[in-house]
């Protein structure tokens, strides 16, 4: 053997870390949003503006981690010069732009928003709802007491998760997840116009017949509890379903080496379902099946032997 060759037990020194690149430099500019200036990079939003400013802008199909689509409409504000209200969540900030946020013309098409959609549909299981419709003084019952507009049964096809259609807002979220910003298995879209469109696989096939993988990333991103854990679903059906008795633990992923973050959620010893910090740099909020749904075999108590 050559006396060159590297020893086996004396190890090779690594060569250096490789680094990305620092970002390119963007331009500063500024607007004005309720009489204050403020100053983001070319390219923000009037709502990465706003909320530079501590604005509490309202939003349904808006995430960070998703492409913005600006179909719910709450997020609307009054740009000066313009003749409708434009989108906070996608409308691109311009130099020397004048917004506003609260004014009486936003509040009212915030509120008809509101009241439109929670005349329509069940908003029961959905967490903003509350806030936003006291905070606007919506009142969806002028409309109508019941939801009749999407009343359907729910739909449980499967051992992972049910869907209830009769709580979607069409907000995109899932189909967005299920496409080019997550998990590009397309399973699901938009299909019909009008009062008929509505969440659909391809030809309107049945899930379990659908290119779904069951990754549950649509759950994860779903505003409205229309998409939701069988394990939650039934919990709420038999009453047991109670948030202020679960716990939240951050763990990481048992099956790979990925190192995806979990968000364990636990109640009475139980675990409930599982998600994924939407600020973790390697998931973004995003599983695979066996991520969000393997969780089981931690149940499984083991038989004594004989």
């Amino acid at each position: 053997m050559s006396d060159l060759a590297p020893k086996a037990l004396i190890p090779v020194p690594r060569g250096p870390v490789p680094e990305a690149p620092p970002p390119r430099k963007r331009a500063m500019m500024e607007l004005k949003i309720d009489g204050q200036t403020v100053s983001v990079p070319e390219g923000s939003t009037i709502l990465d503006a706003a909320k530079k400013l501590g604005i509490d802008t309202p939003t349904l199909c808006f995430l960070d981690t998703l492409t913005p689509v600006n179909v719910c409409r709450v997020c609307v504000v009054e740009l000066e010069g313009s003749r409708t209200l434009v989108p906070a969540c996608s409308r691109k900030a311009e130099p020397g732009m004048s917004i506003k946020t609260d004014s009486e013309r936003v509040r009212l098409s915030r509120r008809l928003v509101l009241e439109f959609l929670a005349s329509s549909v069940d908003v029961s299981t959905a967490p903003q709802f509350p806030g936003y419709l006291k905070r606007y003084a919506a009142d969806p019952e002028r409309f109508g007491a019941k939801t009749e507009t999407v009343k359907q049964p729910v739909k449980v096809d499967n051992d992972l998760y049910v869907r209830d259609y009769s709580k979607c807002i069409l907000c995109y979220k899932c189909v967005e997840a299920c496409g080019v910003d997550a998990q590009n298995t397309f399973a699901i879209a938009v299909a019909g116009r009008g009062f008929a469109a509505h969440i659909s696989t391809e030809f309107d096939t049945p899930l379990t017949d659908s290119a779904c993988v069951y990754c549950g990333n649509c759950i994860g991103v779903c505003p409205t509890g229309a998409l939701m854990f069988k394990s939650e679903y039934e919990m709420r059906q038999a009453g047991t379903w109670d948030e202020s008795r679960q716990t939240q633990a951050d763990t990481i992923c048992p099956y790979c080496g990925v190192g995806c973050d979990l968000t364990v959620h636990q109640q009475d010893g139980k675990i409930v379902k599982i998600t994924s910090p939407l600020d973790h740099s390697v998931t973004h909020g995003n599983l695979c099946i066996k991520g969000r749904f393997g969780y089981r075999f931690v149940e499984v108590e083991a038989k004594p032997k004989k």
